[in-house]
């Protein structure tokens, strides 16, 4: 158990102390943010920001657990996607900065690198001997067969890009993800201590909590940095890394239902976006001001910080109902 609190504090103290002199890499580099003109007046201000700031979380994140590691194959699988999506945004941020424009990689080669990843899924998932089935609480396990493997793409991707939606104000990624992680890490955490009685637990499960608390510590130190007015953005470099992890766990905790509240912020986010696009293309008007919906709240004058702390307070409520029913449905308690 104290492995999993030294690999968040290792990455935490990481990620804080080599914070400033990365900030200043970035700077002297220019890899700075380059802002949609369609978007907030105020977030004009935002451009030049230091940008890929994710690369310091994925850094902090790999050294902290990668330190005090069983190497179990759920926890490197769970590694292998954070880092596998945050290469994916690395190349949507590094194609922004070297075009000097707000758009990056095409939406179809996101896509089929993801499809990548979820193959690498697939068979560490096959490794592990994961039932293809998808449990619902109060419902029971519906069998999914070979469309669980296309299951597995949606919630990758799906993740990746929710997180990805989330990522415009100073803090909101940071926040709200790191509150999701420490969601996992605590189901992790439970599952371990009730797997056997002590010298007789299942090191999975911890391995799991020890990769998710490295993230923590990564992340949070990174939010030193990244809270209102922010010094370095995590671009999607660390959007889609985060998301990755997210649906990672999901997936080899086999709570993918549970993703839903858990990540129901990023839920939310995705789902203002295909809304509006629907509405306007079909009916000729928007339903927001402006999405993803943390903008139509900034259209009508909520601050960056009030947005961001209400967005914590949402995901700290729909995570606290996700865990709840974990502890309910998913551990065998009573």
């Amino acid at each position: 158990m104290s492995r999993v609190l030294i690999a968040g504090v290792v990455a935490l103290l990481i990620s804080i102390l080599s914070g400033p002199k990365f900030i200043a890499y970035l700077r002297r580099k220019e890899y700075g943010q380059h802002i949609r003109e369609e978007g907030p007046e105020h977030h004009v201000s935002k451009q030049g920001t230091p940008i890929m700031g994710g690369l310091l979380i994925l850094l902090a994140a790999s050294i902290g657990f990668l330190s005090f590691s069983r190497y179990t194959v759920p926890a490197l699988a769970v590694l292998f996607v954070t880092l596998g999506c945050g290469a994916v945004g690395f190349l949507d941020d590094f194609i922004k900065l070297t075009h000097k424009r707000s758009l990056g990689l095409n939406a179809r080669w996101k896509l089929l690198l993801l499809g990548a990843i979820t193959v690498g899924v697939g068979v560490a998932a096959r490794h592990q001997h994961l039932p293809t089935e998808v449990y619902i609480p109060g419902v029971g396990a519906l069998q999914l067969s070979y469309a669980w493997y296309g299951l597995l793409f949606l919630v990758i991707a799906g993740a990746a890009n929710g997180v990805n939606l989330a990522d415009g104000v100073d803090g909101l990624a940071a926040g709200t993800g790191i509150i999701a992680l420490f969601t996992f890490a605590a189901m992790n955490v439970i599952a371990w201590i009730r797997s056997g009685r002590p010298g007789h637990r299942f090191e999975t499960k911890l391995d799991l909590a020890i990769v998710a608390a490295a993230l923590i510590g990564a992340a949070i130190g990174f939010l030193w940095y990244n809270a209102w007015p922010a010094e370095v953005i995590m671009g999607d470099t660390g959007s889609m890394a985060i998301g990755g992890a997210l649906a990672s766990f999901a997936i080899f905790t086999k709570t993918v239902v549970l993703l839903l509240l858990i990540g129901g912020i990023f839920v939310i986010e995705a789902l203002s976006v295909i809304l509006q696009v629907f509405t306007f293309k079909y009916l000729g008007r928007r339903i927001f001001l402006m999405a993803p919906i943390h903008h139509h709240f900034e259209m009508k004058a909520w601050s960056e910080t009030k947005v961001m702390v209400r967005f914590w307070i949402v995901t700290g409520i729909l995570c606290a109902i996700g865990f709840a029913l974990y502890y309910r449905y998913f551990t065998g308690f009573r």
